[in-house]
């Protein structure tokens, strides 16, 4: 403290600064998924989170209705300056919309040392299906995911419609999710999660973590609501911010599925559409 001419103190302000986790995701107008939802999870989480925008949505409750594609270099230099000035705890990818973004973003995370055998852990949620399961990429954007991006992922978190359109194989059951797990394994990455939310027969919501040799399922609750837009977001940029404060791998995914776990828990209605999950529920009197 030191004192003001006029004789005040003036008092010292300034706490350590926290972890740091970086999401490479579009944006979502209506606030629910993609890039906010990461944001708003890491700040739950107790995380600095940063940003490298891929691309801007049009899209409310109802649906997505435009994308505009950030240029592949911009999307690199945003990587670049954030790692190069304030540094990278961990990272994360949502959605990636074409090749070259794909390939730029991979270039400019091995220059920084972010991703498998790096120093920085990368958790790659491969956003490659709407809601209803169709396709959101190009063929060349797959491609790209599989062979360059999963190689270099210490985490791959697709969910079942995502293991179809990446490898062919469409998981109906939880039997299924070891082979799901096997299939995506195949490219490379280090840890595969396979998300079951899209089971909706199964009266639980039973994840599976695979490392090559051993399955690890994951149980929860299924609860009655269609409101989960941005669940998947909520889940890997858990993950990720685990990660970011030290985490075992193992630890970091049950700890992401704890916490994507409360969000639908207390999911809400929003517009004429699908409602987001809520992370409110950090942040209420209730959690105090």
């Amino acid at each position: 403290m030191h004192e003001t001419p006029a004789g005040h103190e003036i008092q010292p302000a300034n706490d350590p600064a926290p972890p740091t986790a970086l999401t490479i995701a579009g944006s979502d107008s209506g606030g629910s998924a993609g890039m906010h939802a990461d944001l708003r999870t890491f700040f739950a989480c107790g995380v600095h989170g940063m940003t490298a925008v891929t691309a801007v949505t049009v899209q409310n409750t109802v649906g997505v209705t435009g994308l505009v594609e950030i240029p592949p270099e911009t999307v690199a230099a945003q990587v670049d300056a954030v790692a190069s000035d304030i540094g990278v705890d961990a990272a994360k990818t949502g959605v990636l919309a074409s090749a070259a973004t794909i390939e730029a973003v991979m270039a400019v995370c091995d220059n920084h040392g972010i991703g498998r055998g790096g120093r920085t852990p990368f958790v790659v949620d491969p956003v490659a299906a709407s809601r209803s399961g169709e396709p959101l990429l190009r063929p060349d954007a797959l491609d790209a995911l599989r062979n360059e991006a999963f190689p270099r992922a210490t985490l791959v978190t697709p969910n079942l419609d995502e293991v179809r359109l990446l490898t062919g194989f469409d998981a109906r059951t939880r039997a299924d999710l070891l082979d799901a797990a096997k299939a995506i394994y195949d490219f490379g990455p280090q840890w595969v999660l396979i998300k079951s939310g899209h089971l909706p027969d199964d009266p639980e919501c039973v994840d599976l973590l695979y490392d090559g040799s051993q399955a690890t399922p994951l149980p929860g609750p299924r609860y009655s609501t269609v409101h989960t837009h941005g669940a998947g977001d909520a889940f890997a940029s858990s993950i990720t911010a685990a990660l970011a404060k030290g985490a075992s791998m193992p630890d970091a995914v049950r700890l992401g599925k704890r916490f994507v776990t409360r969000s639908v828990e207390h999911a809400y209605p929003l517009g004429a559409g699908i409602g987001p999950v809520s992370t409110f529920w950090r942040v209420s009197p209730r959690s105090f």
